[in-house]
């Protein structure tokens, strides 16, 4: 059973807000974060045709790049995108430009305001700049310092920064990150960004929830009995070892984009759709979450580590065997925990949430399970009825399903599952925007609904806080529970579930 949407817009007929001329900063332009998203979000703009002709996009970094060899770098990287429109790239990559910078020597930065005022005449951007950090996270703070001293963030109206995550290593750091960059800025002038608030579909939430009386109501304690959220990845570590080994599931995947997403599901509706009514519900969530078991929280939490897997054709290397790890590393690429939300919506409904690396398959969603009903009339050709589920697919198969029983054919009287679907590829006939493409375009726009707010980031790690602390100071109340790389993680996570007498969903 598939859903339908009734005149899908085109992408000729979407009514886009228009984007002020602008020079975009981006510092740590030779990085891989650049050239695989950032500039093909931007050229995505702007074939679009979202982004204004009076643009420049500046790259910055320490080497000692010209602007044709940084021209010639991004065209490399988006060799096979541009075959598709290769004369939008001509018109695009004259916006490029480049300038050598070290955001620690202030003499660099004092020529890099130079060079601004060079593209603001050559290029008609009229002083407006959004300066993205996509640097090492060490770097954050002084970065904003720096960018500050020398004047750059000087007009809240015509400048902003963008900071990628992780935004802190722990609640202390983040805390001293914060009071490091609103010094050098207004908090509207600073943009956290979490690349999983951009995907279409979890703006979606949303709308279905507020734009849809049949949802609103029995979205609560009194009808939904859980909630899952997973972000699965079959994947390994790659090239990101050296990072990975500081950080860790937790912090590279639960703190930021699972508990996102966890808000958004749980947030109460806002008074109104403006950027700091809603990050108001969705701090007031992260305020009121916590551990399942804040006394011993080893209780309600597992970690686990990828071992080696695959096929005799294909076979998978362990995470301790990657390049870059160490022998014994006790650092997870597995976590699955349980969470409270204490308010009066969510009382006492369990959410479990879990991430982990090479696993059974990509994908990430969240599913909320209903209570069944009180009393089962007919025989189910599974054995017993299903509970109805509502699955919303992030990705990669973007859209949403609702599961819920119907008769089953025959004479009898049995009732077995079925699946309504909606898929926006199918609805729209269009794919959904890369989550760089929206929050590229938010940003230059001055619109931060879909970026974090100091308060936000604060209540995120004070959640996981215990957890932190108890892998530094007790690693053996949380071990490392092993597991096959292309399954579903270790079998104590499956433990966890089946204390409270269910099962994670394995699409």
């Amino acid at each position: 059973m598939v859903a339908t949407v009734t005149n899908p817009l085109r992408v000729g007929l979407r009514q886009e807000r228009v984007i002020a001329p602008q020079c975009l900063v981006i510092f740590g332009a030779s990085g891989d974060l650049t050239h695989r998203k950032l500039v093909p979000a931007l050229f995505e703009l702007f074939e679009q045709r979202r982004l204004p002709s009076e643009f420049a996009l500046l790259g910055c970094a320490r080497r000692p790049w010209s602007d044709e060899e940084f021209r010639k770098k991004m065209a490399d990287a988006l060799a096979i995108r541009i075959q598709d429109d290769p004369e939008a790239w001509k018109r695009f990559v004259n916006k490029l430009f480049y300038e050598p910078v070290d955001l620690q020597k202030p003499e660099d930065v004092a020529r890099l305001s130079g060079r601004l005022k060079e593209i603001d005449r050559w290029c008609a951007t009229r002083s407006n700049r959004t300066f993205y950090l996509s640097v090492s996270p060490k770097f954050y703070a002084s970065g904003c310092r720096s960018l500050s001293d020398a004047g750059l963030l000087r007009d809240p109206k015509r400048s902003r920064v963008v900071i990628e995550k992780p935004f802190g290593h722990d609640y202390r750091s983040a805390q001293a990150l914060n009071q490091v960059v609103q010094t050098c800025g207004q908090e509207n002038q600073i943009f956290r960004i979490d690349h999983y608030l951009g995907k279409e579909t979890v703006q979606n939430i949303m709308v279905l929830r507020f734009a849809n009386s049949i949802f609103e109501p029995i979205w609560n304690r009194n009808y939904i009995s859980s909630v899952q959220i997973t972000a699965s990845e079959t994947v390994g570590v790659e090239e990101r070892a050296g990072y990975y080994e500081s950080s860790g599931a937790l912090r590279d995947m639960v703190q930021n984009h699972l508990t996102q997403m966890l808000a958004i599901v749980a947030m109460e509706m806002p008074g109104r759709f403006d950027p700091e009514a809603i990050r108001n519900e969705k701090a007031k969530v992260l305020q009121t979450a916590r551990l399942a078991d804040e006394v011993e929280p080893w209780n309600c939490c597992v970690r686990g580590q990828y071992g080696p897997g695959g096929s005799r054709a294909n076979p998978l290397m362990g995470y301790r065997q990657e390049p870059g790890v160490e022998a014994n590393s006790t650092t997870e690429t597995y976590v699955a925990m349980k969470l409270f939300i204490d308010n009066w919506r969510w009382q006492s409904v369990p959410f479990y949430v879990r991430t982990g690396k090479r696993l059974a398959k990509r994908l990430s969603e969240i599913v909320l399970t209903f209570r069944e009903v009180p009393v089962h009339l007919f025989d189910a050709a599974t054995g017993r009825p299903t509970a109805n589920q509502l699955i919303l697919r992030i990705q990669p198969d973007e859209g949403a399903g609702f599961r819920f029983e119907v008769k089953s054919p025959g004479s009898g009287m049995c009732s077995r599952p079925i699946d309504m679907e909606f898929s926006y590829d199918q609805s729209f006939g269009e794919p959904s925007d890369e989550g760089y493409v929206r929050l590229l375009a938010d940003a230059m726009l001055g619109d931060p609904t879909l970026f974090t707010r100091a308060d936000e980031v604060e209540a995120a790690w004070r959640l996981y806080t215990p957890l932190l602390e108890l892998i530094e100071d007790s690693p053996w109340r949380l071990p490392i529970h092993p597991y096959e790389s292309r399954t579903w993680g270790p079998a104590a996570a499956d433990a966890l579930l089946a204390r409270d007498g269910l099962l994670w969903r394995r699409p």
